[in-house]
């Protein structure tokens, strides 16, 4: 018999957010989906570049709006969800976020192929540390955060989605401002690539036996 020849097919990758996936105030390459592919293409995988759908300032809804403007094309091996920081930073509820968080996350499972095993949601950044909040109340941002979080981990546990927790990531700004960008709000490319160190572990197990081949 010959053998078959065919090149394995480029894993897919969606990710679904706002300023913190599209990589406000970095360039494209320290994006934080884009450096996750990266390192998945150092372990000898075949990666697409990701799909990103994402844009500063985007809440819950807006995603939404924008998921069907874009009309990414599925099935994905991987899609992940980062998404609320606007809906907290506007001062909209935390139950009106749940509700809207848990049709993004059915909406990510459907590109998933229908797997919420295929499906990784990132927790919201604390945006309270950073330079820009210096006059803000950063204990209520920080408690709200923590709200709009056990929201979202909740409903991504129940789905069976992975649930990788950055915000305690993000509060190291405050003692390290190397890993805020330059406009004084947004990760740096520093702070991304500790995402993904993070994050990586999550991918690594959807992808499974091609992970480890």
């Amino acid at each position: 018999m010959i053998p078959d020849a065919r090149p394995t097919a480029e894993i897919r990758i969606l990710s679904l957010g706002d300023s913190y996936t599209i990589g406000e105030g970095v360039g494209d390459k320290e994006r934080w989906p884009v450096r996750l592919a990266a390192l998945l293409r150092a372990r000898g995988l075949r990666i697409g570049d990701p799909t990103i759908v994402a844009r500063t300032g985007w809440t819950t809804d807006e995603l939404s709006t924008g998921i069907d403007d874009a009309h990414p094309a599925g099935p994905f091996d991987v899609v992940t969800l980062l998404i609320g920081v606007n809906n907290q930073y506007r001062g909209r509820s935390v139950d009106e976020y749940r509700e809207q968080f848990r049709a993004l996350l059915a909406r990510a499972i459907r590109f998933a192929g229908g797997s919420g095993a295929h499906v990784i949601v990132l927790s919201i950044p604390d945006w309270g540390v950073t330079p820009f909040a210096a006059d803000r109340n950063r204990e209520t941002i920080a408690n709200e955060i923590d709200a709009f979080n056990a929201a979202n981990r909740d409903e991504a546990l129940k789905s069976g989605a992975h649930y990788v927790d950055i915000t305690p990531i993000s509060r190291r700004a405050h003692q390290d401002p190397g890993l805020v960008a330059g406009d004084g709000l947004h990760p740096s490319g520093e702070m991304y690539a500790r995402w993904v160190e993070v994050a990586l572990p999550a991918a690594l197990e959807i992808l499974g036996p091609r992970a480890s081949g």
